[in-house]
């Protein structure tokens, strides 16, 4: 089934899993198989996403039978932009949903509606921190 939006599975595990880790507080530590079943994700995928966080500084971890995942920052410090760009890149908005430098047409036949839900996206991911997850009693 085609989807308008789509979200990689890597940015999906990144999300969910730093809010997951954002709400057990500064101190403590979530391990790989407690955010696999959470998410229901491969611990696998969850490592590499998780290590490519830590890379990044928003995580620290510890290895070892006690180790595990605990935020490198506070909760409202981090945006979902900033975990979206930290695994899919900078996010660039364009006027061009397909960014063609040459168009056929006088005006885009998709009109403004990508551009809009681009920059909807850009702009909600911006202005949500962690903090936000936390507090919220929505999820």
């Amino acid at each position: 089934m085609a989807k308008i939006v789509n979200i990689s599975e890597a940015v999906s595990i990144a999300l969910h899993s730093m809010v997951i880790i954002a709400r057990q507080g500064t101190n403590e530590k979530v391990n790989v198989n407690v955010l696999a079943d959470k998410t229901g994700s491969s611990k696998f995928h969850i490592s590499k996403v998780m290590q490519k966080l830590v890379k990044d500084g928003y995580l620290l971890s510890n290895r070892g039978p006690s180790g595990g995942f605990y935020l490198a920052k506070k909760p409202e410090d981090i945006s979902f932009l900033q975990l979206y760009e930290s695994i899919e890149g900078k996010m660039e908005l364009h006027d061009c949903p397909i960014n063609h430098e040459v168009c056929p047409f006088k005006s885009c036949i998709f009109e403004d509606v990508t551009v809009k839900m681009t920059r909807d996206f850009y702009n909600h991911m911006k202005n949500r921190s962690l903090d936000y997850y936390i507090k919220s009693n929505k999820f």
